[in-house]
């Protein structure tokens, strides 16, 4: 008996060692990854500010450039040989890509860097406001957008309209020839918790293995003379979501349009009259 006390004690003193050495390794990783958290938070502020400062001081030098150019082609154009008049062209034409770049950048760094307090929005209105923006392309589209009954959540509205308007340009940017878009924004599911929004086309869509990387700042899946744009729209979309806590992803079939999924917190805002509960 005396035998098996002794092997218990040595047992549970044994234990105690091994949960205090466990729990030493696991205060040192906790701080191991606070500290590569605190990092990692630090390299990220430092580069959006970067971004920010970059992007504003190449505007001045850059206005110089269109100005002179511009100046140029207007008072001399008659006294260039066309080699010199298309370089000329194309220089302006490459100052303008630079400028819309320079502004895709901008708007990119001040989702968080100028980023305002959240308070209850209506997404319905968001939504309407949108349409009115983007009247002038539907009209040249011939598209259509359903909108079903959407909830309020607490966001940023600035944002929210930033969102969408990105989402429904970009369905109707990526139309079918000969196809007039349409473009379809439902709530699919709401809870007290969260929500899930859909912005979905049937426009010529993209191959599933491409369902990050059109995520990605100036990722393009086209070349620059297929369709407009500097392929950022999706990727402000993708850090609008997250600033406000959610998730977006996107599934489609190349031919048969795409679907675009939007998970986002309630927030504690309650739900409206007519809502799904």
């Amino acid at each position: 008996l005396q035998q098996r006390n002794l092997e218990r004690e040595r047992a549970e003193q044994a234990l105690r060692l091994a949960n205090e050495e466990l729990e030493e390794r696991v205060a040192q990783r906790t701080a191991d990854l606070e500290e590569t958290a605190r990092a990692l938070q630090a390299s990220n502020s430092e580069l959006q500010d970067f971004a920010y400062i970059a992007s504003h001081d190449l505007q001045e030098p850059l206005r110089k450039i269109q100005a002179f150019g511009d100046r140029l082609r207007t008072h001399s154009s008659g006294d260039l040989n066309a080699e010199s008049l298309d370089s000329l062209t194309r220089m302006l034409n490459a100052a303008e890509r630079m400028q819309k770049m320079i502004n895709d950048l901008l708007t990119y760094s001040r989702i968080t860097t100028k980023a305002q307090p959240l308070a209850p929005i209506d997404l319905t209105k968001v939504v309407r406001d949108v349409l009115q923006d983007l009247e002038l392309r539907l009209e040249q589209t011939g598209g259509s957008v359903e909108v079903g009954s959407l909830p309020s959540v607490k966001a940023e509205p600035t944002q929210m309209h930033q969102l969408f308007q990105n989402l429904i340009a970009n369905a109707l940017k990526f139309h079918r020839p000969g196809v007039p878009p349409v473009v379809r924004v439902a709530c699919e599911e709401s809870t007290k918790d969260g929500i899930k929004l859909v912005v979905e086309d049937n426009g010529i869509g993209f191959e599933t293995t491409y369902a990050e990387r059109i995520f990605l700042p100036f990722q393009r899946l086209h070349g620059r003379g297929a369709f407009e744009g500097n392929g950022i729209g999706l990727a402000i979309c993708r850090k609008i979501v997250e600033r406000h806590g959610g998730q977006i992803h996107a599934e489609s079939t190349p031919g048969q349009g795409s679907r675009f999924i939007i998970a986002l917190p309630r927030a504690s805002v309650p739900p409206q009259q007519g809502e799904m509960k």
